[in-house]
Order: structure tokens, then C-alpha cells, then sequence
């Protein structure tokens, strides 16, 4: 039988033929690199997706900070206009300010007076209405943490409406910002700060409805209208103080020695004890003292129908000096 009778030997493989041992199973192979860049692209726009409706939805330019570079720039702080409008811009400028809103308690002869205040320096200076401290024998102040605190009144002048108190024995107060009421546009929002009825740190918010209204008040202490309360003493407050506005009276008569300003118009309510609080741009920048509201009832303790008043900060900041010298007196 030649070679090509044999039938061929069968082809066993090396380890069978050699006792050599067996290899490793066979690995899977990786996709090609542009199978896995095709798989990754979903997850990606996924993720793409989630910062664009993060910043949409929030408008937090910090959050996409995190999410693009893995750290939050904490080295600058959150300005309070940059809050949302939606609501929590309120909520953050009433968070920074009312620390620097005080309620006072004025008592003269005649009674007592409740209103409010602005702090402007860390060490107790406040602002508020002449007609809240004028002819007072005792003055209390009462911070937004509740802590009570004797006052003097530094300087008045009543041809504006104005006053300067001073906390006894204060430091390290937080200060409020003054801002410039000649910025002011008729429809900007506005927040104001007081104590109406005694309630220490109530806000409220509004717009400015108008401008350089002519606003008239009374010059001198115990001119005017005023309430009883429960002892029979004759208080004088907020909703008490009468003005003339536009040919008419309110709250009362304003008595033959009156000056006339120009005031901030807003719908912001304003009840009694909000006098010498805080009118409030969303900057969270002080830019008017309110100083009367309408009363629409005969009682006087008839609430706000959005008709108050407030002098202008840039009035404040230009009366300072002579408020810190005494005042006028007149």
C-alpha cells in the first residue's frame, strides 16, 4: 500500500498529542473604541440634560460650577438681588435686613408712643420719625432677637420728619445699607420692616406706586389726632399721625404748624407701630422711612388699604449731620 492508500492520522490537537496543558479559555473581546464611544453618548447627553434643567429650573450658577469643574466657589457671597424673583426674593431680603429693624417705645407726658426704627452704625445708631420720639421722657428699643435696650433721642428735626435715636451701651449691631432713592422707578418692588401693633418684625412687600408726593404733617409734638387705649392714655402711633395729602386730611387734624415732603407712594400695608421702619429695595438697600399711611376708618386702629408713604432715604443721608449735631429743634 503506497502513502496515498493510508487514510490521513487524525488531527489531535497539541496537548492530547503531548500531554501539554490545556489553555486558558478564550477572553471576550472588547467592542472597538467606536462601539464604546457609540454606547457612552446616551449617559453623556443624559447628564448634559441634568445641568441644563438645573440651571433652568433653579438658576444656580453655583450648582453648575460643581457639576462642570467638581468645587463650589465659596470665596464670594450670593448678592440679594440675584435671588429669584419668584417669591424667595422677599424671603432673602427681609432675612438680611430685619436684624437692622428695631421696634421703639416712646413715653411722654401724654402717653405712649410705639414705632420703629432703622439701624445705620453698629454701635446704636437709629433712625426713625420725629412723631414716634418727639417730647419723650423715656425711650426703649427692642432688638429682633427680643433683648430690650434704653435709648436717647440724639436729634430731632421735625421740618422732616426725622430723628436720630441712640441704643446705650450697643456695639456690634448689624447696620442696614442706604441705597439711593433717586433710582427709584414707579413699579420697582419694594419690601417694608416694622412692628404694627407691637408685632416686632413684620414684613410685607409691595411696589412703589408713585413719587415726589407732597405729603403735609404736623410739625409739633401732641398736635394732631390720636387714640385712647385701654387705661385711657393718649397714645400716638402709626395710624394715629395725621397728614394732608392731595387737598385732604387723614388720621386727624394736622394743627396750624405742618411741614410738607416729598414722599414714596407704595402699596406695601402699613399698619400702626410701622412708623420709622424700613422701606426696602430687593437689593436689600434701605431707600425710605415709612412715615403715614391712609386710615380708611373712622376707628383708629382700621388697617392698611395700600395708600402709605415713606421719606426718601437720600432726604435721610442728607439730614444725618444735622441730626447728629441735635437737629434743628424746629
Amino acid at each position: 500500500m503506497t502513502d496515498n492508500e493510508y487514510p490521513a492520522p487524525p488531527a489531535y490537537p497539541p496537548h492530547a498529542q503531548f500531554g501539554a496543558p490545556a489553555p486558558e479559555p478564550a477572553q471576550p473581546q472588547p467592542y472597538p473604541a467606536s462601539h464604546r464611544a457609540r454606547a457612552r453618548r446616551p449617559v453623556a447627553l443624559l447628564a448634559a440634560a441634568a445641568i441644563v434643567a438645573a440651571v433652568v429650573g433653579g438658576g444656580s450658577a453655583a450648582l453648575v460650577g460643581e457639576l462642570t469643574s467638581g468645587r463650589a466657589d465659596t470665596g464670594q457671597s450670593t448678592p440679594v438681588q440675584n435671588v429669584s424673583a419668584k417669591g424667595s426674593g422677599v424671603s432673602a431680603v427681609a432675612n438680611a435686613v430685619s436684624p437692622s429693624i428695631v421696634e421703639i417705645k416712646a413715653a411722654t407726658a401724654s402717653g405712649q408712643s410705639t414705632g420703629s426704627g432703622v439701624i445705620i452704625t453698629g454701635d446704636g445708631e437709629v433712625i426713625t420719625n420725629n412723631h414716634v420720639v418727639a417730647g419723650a421722657d423715656e425711650v426703649k428699643v427692642t432688638l429682633s432677637d427680643g433683648t430690650s435696650k434704653t435709648a436717647k433721642v440724639v436729634g430731632t428735626d421735625p421740618g422732616k420728619d426725622l430723628a436720630l435715636i441712640k441704643i446705650q451701651d450697643a456695639k456690634g449691631l448689624k447696620a442696614a445699607k442706604l441705597g439711593d432713592s433717586g433710582k427709584l422707578r414707579v413699579g420697582d418692588q419694594v419690601v417694608a420692616i416694622g412692628s404694627p401693633e407691637g408685632l416686632t418684625g413684620t414684613v410685607t412687600s409691595g411696589i412703589v406706586s408713585a413719587l415726589n408726593r407732597d405729603v403735609t404733617v404736623a410739625k409739633e409734638q401732641g398736635q394732631g389726632g390720636g387714640g385712647q387705649d385701654q387705661q385711657g392714655q393718649r397714645q400716638r402711633g402709626f395710624s394715629q399721625w395725621p397728614f394732608e395729602f392731595g387737598g385732604n386730611q387723614y388720621n386727624g387734624d394736622t394743627g396750624s404748624s405742618k411741614t410738607t415732603y416729598k414722599a414714596i407712594q407704595t402699596d406695601a400695608s402699613l399698619n400702626p407701630g410701622n412708623s420709622g421702619g424700613a422701606l426696602i429695595n430687593m437689593n436689600g438697600e434701605i431707600i425710605g422711612i415709612n412715615s403715614a399711611m391712609y386710615n380708611a376708618g373712622a376707628s383708629d386702629t382700621a388697617g392698611s388699604v395700600g395708600l402709605g408713604f415713606a421719606i426718601p432715604v437720600n432726604t435721610v443721608k442728607a439730614d444725618l449731620a444735622k441730626l447728629r449735631a441735635g437737629g434743628s429743634g424746629a
